[in-house]
């Protein structure tokens, strides 16, 4: 592993490693946390970006449960059980580039706390709204829940980029894999909550929304306190190290190639329109939007079509945590395959999971079944993310238009599930469930096709290094 300085990135009070502390060094620390060689400092912020992204994750899926049956309540219109989810991404994609320039401007810290209390007022706001038995309001805490999803989205980016590249799909992976929190404590979350609002002579449905909003208040704390130094400054420290290191390189070559890599990038607009032409770039962020798409056309209707095959909440709350360990439960070993295999490789995987697990769903509404499939959705759903955070993340490694090109990626996957939303709740009235699944079987045939497209330069590359 590089040895980095950040002598002038972290506090002299800052924990280093024994033996480093007066060299101001990073260097390899066998850590019992992630297994992931790392300092004392940077072992402090990903320990505080896993429990930010654990509370994110149980307080998100504790609330998501009964939003498909509240818009029900609300509307009485089985078309639009997948319209919060819609407008939650609409207002993800929205901010999406506004809030990835307030990262790269304020830095990590800031921009996520920005984030987090955005997802507090949205909760705020959608258990007012279930009081109220408004549906416009309860609209509009969507919308904010998602400016909220927006930042914190960008997590897993913050911690990859205090590491060098070959640790980041490791490191992307750890993080993922603090869904799993959520995967099993969300749910676990419902009944208790419904049982304290009723208690209280509330609204049953508005008891998760009121321990979402104290999970992310929780988090919040957090945050401000020990995400420190700012993600941001240690990884421009790093990328200077290893910028010096290319251009020592590069000058004992006096090839026109390497004098044409250490040219100066564009900046601004210009700076990110040409990263979004990169290959790497492209098939990430399709990699995540249509991954996202074909997770969200099979999962939200999911809780109508159980309902309506007379499963009650915990049924529903169970097959749902299943899919959630599905989508975070392997994000280590996702991290270490996209590391070993190629993330190209693992993104045509993904799509592969992807087709069965959506060939499966309407075969029978046995739990097995269902079990089965929707944990097979969030596993396919789970290779294709890591890897294409993975594969974005180095392509953007060093840049200064990093946390705006994430935003827009960002912006990418909340349009893809705003258009599943959307378009699953009419599919599923007009034509049942079988219906959504060949829908979904369409989309992840089309993003393994593409996959060997657009990766076709990696796949031709790794055959050659091979033999």
């Amino acid at each position: 592993m590089t040895v980095y300085n950040v002598s002038h990135a972290i506090p002299s009070t800052a924990p280093f490693p024994p033996g480093l502390r007066s060299a101001g060094q990073i260097g390899p620390v066998k850590d019992s946390f992630s297994m992931i060689p790392m300092s004392r400092v940077q072992r402090r912020l990903i320990i505080t970006l896993f429990v930010v992204s654990s509370l994110n994750s149980a307080a998100m899926i504790a609330s998501f449960v009964l939003t498909p049956i509240i818009s029900y309540s609300l509307s009485g219109r089985v078309q639009l059980i997948g319209l919060p989810n819609a407008l939650s991404m609409v207002g993800r994609a929205g901010a999406g580039y506004p809030l990835g320039w307030l990262l790269d401007k304020a830095g990590r810290r800031i921009g996520l706390a920005v984030g987090l209390s955005f997802v507090i007022f949205g909760m705020l706001v959608s258990a007012s709204a279930i009081s109220a038995g408004s549906l416009v309001l309860f609209l509009g805490g969507a919308i904010l829940l998602g400016v909220g999803r927006a930042a914190l989205e960008q997590t897993r980016y913050a911690a990859a980029e205090i590491f060098p590249l070959a640790q980041q799909a490791k490191v992307i992976g750890l993080i993922v894999f603090a869904g799993t929190v959520g995967a099993v404590g969300g749910p676990l979350l419902v009944e208790p909550a419904v049982g304290l609002a009723r208690q209280q002579g509330f609204h049953e449905h508005v008891g998760p929304f009121w321990i979402g909003a104290a999970l992310m208040g929780l988090a919040l704390i957090l945050l401000l306190v020990a995400l420190r130094p700012d993600p941001k400054d240690l990884a421009a420290l790093l990328a200077r190290e290893e910028k010096a290191a290319k251009e020592a390189k590069t000058s004992e070559d006096s090839s026109p190639d390497a004098q044409a890599e250490s040219g100066e990038a564009p900046r601004g607009l210009r700076g990110v329109m040409h990263l979004l032409k990169l290959p790497d770039v492209q098939l990430a962020i399709a990699a995540m939007a249509i991954g996202q798409m074909v997770m969200t056309l099979l999962m939200v209707v999911t809780p109508l079509h159980m309902n309506r095959a007379d499963y009650k909440a915990d049924a529903i709350s169970y097959v749902l945590m299943a899919h959630t360990l599905g989508m975070f439960g392997l994000s280590g070993l996702s991290g270490w395959l996209a590391g070993k295999v190629g993330r190209v490789p693992m993104i045509f995987a993904g799509a592969l999971v992807q087709v069965l697990a959506a060939i499966m769903m309407p075969l029978s509404t046995e739990l097995p079944v269902l079990f089965v499939s929707l944990f097979l959705l969030g596993l396919g759903w789970n290779f294709s993310y890591i890897a294409g955070s993975s594969l974005l993340s180095a392509a953007l490694e060093g840049s200064r238009q990093r946390g705006r090109v994430q935003g827009i990626n960002e912006a990418m996957v909340a349009v893809a599930s705003a258009c599943g939303s959307l378009g699953t709740g009419g599919i599923y009235s007009v034509s049942g469930v079988v219906a959504v699944a060949v829908s979904g079987v369409f989309f992840s045939a089309a993003l393994g096709a593409l996959a060997l497209w657009l990766g076709r330069q990696h796949l031709f590359a790794l055959a050659a290094e091979r033999g």
